[in-house]
């Protein structure tokens, strides 16, 4: 017996995932970001080759509105951004 792991929410009858609004995680707190919270961003980093063309894929990095308000958007993006390899590391 096989079982198909499928994402939750709502499929219509060709099994295609319908919903308008999926949940977002901040990327320093952890927590769902409310769909009322104005002042939160995503910011989508675009992942390129060697050659410099761009892959297809993203790195997706969500933040709440209270972590700007916080100050703390872009020591947490650099810091996200050395944990991935993809920012110089400061001595």
């Amino acid at each position: 017996m096989s079982v198909k792991l499928q994402k939750e929410g709502q499929y219509n009858d060709k099994n295609e995932l319908v919903d308008l609004y999926i949940p977002r995680k901040c990327a320093i707190t952890n927590k769902v970001i409310p769909a009322k919270d104005k002042s939160s961003v995503q910011i989508n980093i675009g992942q390129v080759d060697e050659s410099g063309r761009y892959t297809g894929r993203n790195l997706i990095y969500a933040f709440s509105g209270f972590i700007r308000k916080q100050g703390r958007a872009d020591a947490e993006l650099e810091e996200l951004l050395t944990k991935a390899g993809l920012y110089p590391h400061r001595d």
